[in-house]
C-alpha cells in the first residue's frame, strides 16, 4: 500500500523506525496511543515492515464492504496456525474447509441449539455462585471467568468437563493456549532476545501446542454422541454436498471453538463487572431489572433475552475493551480507500476496534461507560458499522449467539445474587494476548441479604 501522506509518530529513525518506546507486552494499547494523537488513519515501523491501521469509522466503514474487501489472515492469525491450522479463524477464505466447516456448523448456532444449551450453561453458572459463596476473600475475577467459560463451552460444545471449578490452579490446557497464544502474537517482533524473553522458547511452544492437540483428542474420543458442535462435525457431511469434514480439520475446529469460544467471553465478562462495580448506581439500575425479570428464581431460557439494560452493560464494556481487539481487511481489487489511499489488490490493513469504538464522531465522550448508548434510539443514530466487536462480514463469529446467551445469563446471576466489595487501590491493568483482559482484577462477592434489603425497601 502507498503510505505517502499517512501519518506516522514523531521521532521515526532509519533503521529501527518506530521501535523506540514499543512495549512488546502491550501492542494493543501503544496502537491505541498512537492513533488517539494521530486520527482515523496512521502507520508503525518496525526495522523494515510497515502497518497502516484504520480506526475511524468512516474509513472502516468502507473497509468492512464485503465487495472490496475480505478478511486478511496475517500477523498473530498467520502464527496462529500452527495451533489451530485451517480452523473457522485461522483459516483463509479461499481454503475449502473454512466454507465446508461453516455451514456445516451453522445449525450449532440456532435458536433451538441455543435452547440445548441453556441448561448446561446453567449448571456451570451455579458451579462458579458455588465457589464464591465458599470464598472466604477477595475472587479474581478473570481466572473464575475463565474457568466459566471453559467450563460451558467444554461441555455445551463437547461433552467434557475441564472440572475448572474443582482446580486451585488452571486447567493444563488454559496454561499452554496463554503461552501459545503469546507466542504467536510476539513472532512478528523482529528483535530475537527480546521474542525468547516475552514468548518463549520453539520448544515450549511445541510442547504447549502437543499439550492442546492431545487434549482434544481426548475430548474426541470420549465423545458422547449428544447434539453439539463435535457430533455435527464427525457426523454431519455439506447440507448441499454431504461432503464430510477430514479427521485433522476436525481436531483444527475443536481446538478453534474451546480457544475462541471461551477466552473472549470471559474477558467481557471480566470487563462488564470491572465497570458496573466502579459504578455503583448502573449496577444498581442492572441488579434491579434482573430483580425484576427473574425475582429470586432460577431464569429459563426465554428470560435472557429479557434482560436488556444488563446485555446494554455488556455491549458497553466490549466497545470500550473488545475482547477480541481488531481484525484485518485484505483489498479484493485495486481501490482508492477514502478517496486519497491507493490500495492495490491484496494490500492490507488492521483495524483496531478500541479505536473504532471510541471515535467522537460516533461516540461522544467516548471513555466514559454509559450502557444507554446501546438504548435502540440511539443505536439507530449511529454508524452501522461502528460497533463490530464480533467481526466483520461472512467472517464475524459464528459463535456469537451462544456467547451473548452465556454472557447475559452468567452476569444475571451474579448480580442476582452478590453485593460486592472491591479494591478501591485497584486501577485497570490490561493484559494482552489474541485476547484482552483485566488483570489482578479481585472483588469480594457477598451473597445479598434480601430479607434486610425488602425491610429497608419498606422503610
Amino acid at each position: 500500500m502507498d503510505t505517502t501522506g499517512i501519518p506516522h509518530r514523531p521521532g521515526r529513525l532509519p533503521v529501527i523506525g518506530d521501535l523506540i518506546g514499543a512495549n512488546p507486552r502491550t501492542p494493543l494499547q501503544d496502537t491505541l496511543r498512537i492513533g488517539e494523537r494521530l486520527g482515523p488513519i496512521f502507520t508503525r515501523k518496525i526495522f523494515g515492515f510497515e502497518i497502516v491501521f484504520v480506526g475511524g469509522v468512516d474509513l472502516v466503514t468502507e473497509l468492512n464492504d464485503e465487495k472490496k474487501f475480505g478478511k486478511h489472515v496475517g500477523m498473530g492469525v498467520e502464527n496462529l496456525r500452527a495451533v489451530a491450522g485451517d480452523g473457522l479463524f485461522t483459516a483463509h477464505t479461499h481454503e475449502p474447509n473454512w466454507r465446508l466447516a461453516h455451514d456445516i456448523l451453522q445449525p450449532a448456532f440456532s435458536a433451538e441449539a441455543m435452547r440445548r444449551y441453556h441448561p448446561v450453561m446453567l449448571e456451570v453458572a451455579h458451579e462458579l455462585t458455588s465457589a464464591w459463596d465458599a470464598a472466604d476473600g477477595p475472587v479474581d475475577v478473570a481466572a473464575d471467568m475463565t474457568r466459566l467459560t471453559l467450563e460451558t463451552i467444554g461441555r455445551a460444545g463437547f461433552g467434557y468437563r475441564f472440572g475448572s471449578f474443582e482446580r486451585a490452579e488452571p486447567h493444563p490446557f488454559v496454561t499452554a493456549m496463554i503461552r501459545a497464544l503469546r507466542y504467536a502474537q510476539l513472532q512478528n517482533v523482529k528483535l530475537p532476545f527480546v521474542r525468547r524473553a516475552f514468548a518463549g522458547t520453539p520448544e515450549q511452544n511445541r510442547a504447549d501446542i502437543a499439550t492442546m492437540t492431545d487434549l482434544v483428542d481426548e475430548v474426541i474420543e470420549a465423545r458422547e454422541g449428544s447434539e453439539n458442535l463435535l457430533d455435527l462435525m464427525l457426523t454431519e457431511g455439506h447440507p448441499a454436498t454431504g461432503e464430510r469434514l477430514d479427521p485433522v480439520n476436525i481436531r483444527n475446529q475443536a481446538i478453534t471453538f474451546v480457544v475462541a469460544g471461551h477466552e473472549t467471553t470471559s474477558g467481557a465478562l471480566s470487563f462488564a463487572l470491572y465497570y458496573l462495580t466502579r459504578h455503583p448506581e448502573l449496577l444498581a439500575k442492572a441488579r434491579a431489572e434482573v430483580d425484576a425479570v427473574w425475582g429470586d428464581r432460577e431464569p429459563a431460557f426465554s428470560d435472557v433475552a429479557k434482560l436488556r439494560y444488563v446485555r446494554r452493560c455488556l455491549d458497553e464494556a466490549m466497545r470500550l475493551w473488545p475482547t477480541a481487539p481488531g481484525y484485518s481487511r485484505e483489498a479484493s481489487e485495486d481501490v482508492v480507500l477514502g478517496g486519497k489511499y491507493r490500495m492495490r489488490k491484496g494490500d492490507w490493513v488492521i483495524v483496531p476496534l478500541p479505536l473504532v469504538h471510541r471515535d467522537p464522531s460516533a461516540w461522544p465522550d467516548p471513555e466514559r461507560f454509559d450502557p444507554d448508548r446501546f438504548e435502540p434510539a440511539a443505536a439507530k443514530k449511529r454508524p452501522a458499522q461502528a460497533y463490530k466487536p464480533f467481526g466483520t462480514g461472512e467472517r464475524a463469529c459464528i459463535g456469537r449467539q451462544f456467547a451473548l446467551h452465556e454472557a447475559v445469563l452468567a452476569l444475571g446471576m451474579v448480580l442476582q445474587r452478590y453485593d460486592f466489595e472491591v479494591d478501591p487501590a485497584y486501577e485497570l491493568k490490561i493484559v494482552e494476548s489474541l485476547t484482552l483482559k483485566p488483570s489482578g482484577f479481585t472483588l469480594r462477592p457477598r451473597v445479598r441479604d434480601r430479607a434486610a434489603e425488602n425491610v429497608g425497601a419498606v422503610r
